[in-house]
């Protein structure tokens, strides 16, 4: 998805919608096509939902299974994730649901529609960006970065945790054997850029579109 896109206000104004690394131009670089062992791409404005409610309520579980199309995962860090969801644990009352941009305001109205009793929602599309990170390198780049051990044997595809990276924090998923994405805030998102720049400069950094 572009970098840059429009947004329908509550006011009904168009507004300008822009990626935490819109400055960065990753459009330019992957231009450049260069060699290397680690690829990053940022999967720019998608709808962030933060959903919280209680796992144990059987009635909440079946109407959010309804509604997304896969059931809410309950245990401690994992994710179920299909076509056009993506939903990982956070606690045990609260998870993080990733769909493409656009959907997020009509999947919040369907969700407070059909949901009832004690919940919460939260749309944080603009707080936060998604990267991923790839390449038979992207493993050693992480070593460097976070204290978490991400050996495949604690943490195999579909894990999600949420962890310190460098001097700040992401929400890390490991998608397969060499592929990881990080939830980013958006604070923090040209900080986590520049780390990557440098921690990936022996193997070589490749941006992909």
């Amino acid at each position: 998805m572009s970098k840059v896109t429009t947004k329908l206000a509550e006011s009904g104004h168009r507004v300008r919608v822009e990626s935490p690394l819109y400055h960065a131009d990753l459009p330019a670089l992957a231009e450049k096509n260069l060699q290397g062992e680690v690829l990053l791409r940022e999967k720019a404005l998608l709808g962030h939902l933060v959903l919280r409610g209680n796992a144990g309520n059987e009635l909440f579980t079946s109407v959010v299974a309804k509604v997304l199309g896969v059931a809410l995962p309950t245990q401690p860090s994992s994710s179920v994730e299909s076509d056009q969801v993506l939903v990982q644990w956070l606690a045990p009352d609260e998870w993080l649901i990733i769909v493409p941009g656009g959907r997020e305001g009509a999947l919040e109205a369907e969700l407070r529609e059909q949901l009832s009793g004690h919940y919460a929602i939260n749309d944080v599309s603009g707080g936060q960006t998604v990267l991923e990170l790839s390449g038979p390198k992207a493993e050693l780049v992480l070593r460097k970065s976070t204290p978490y051990d991400i050996h495949p044997s604690n943490f195999p595809t579909g894990k999600c945790v949420g962890t310190v990276f460098a001097k700040t924090s992401v929400l890390l998923r490991r998608t397969g054997a060499d592929s990881f994405e990080l939830v980013v805030r958006r604070s923090f998102a040209d900080y986590i850029w520049m780390w990557l720049q440098d921690a990936s400069q022996e193997y070589g950094l490749v941006i992909k579109r």
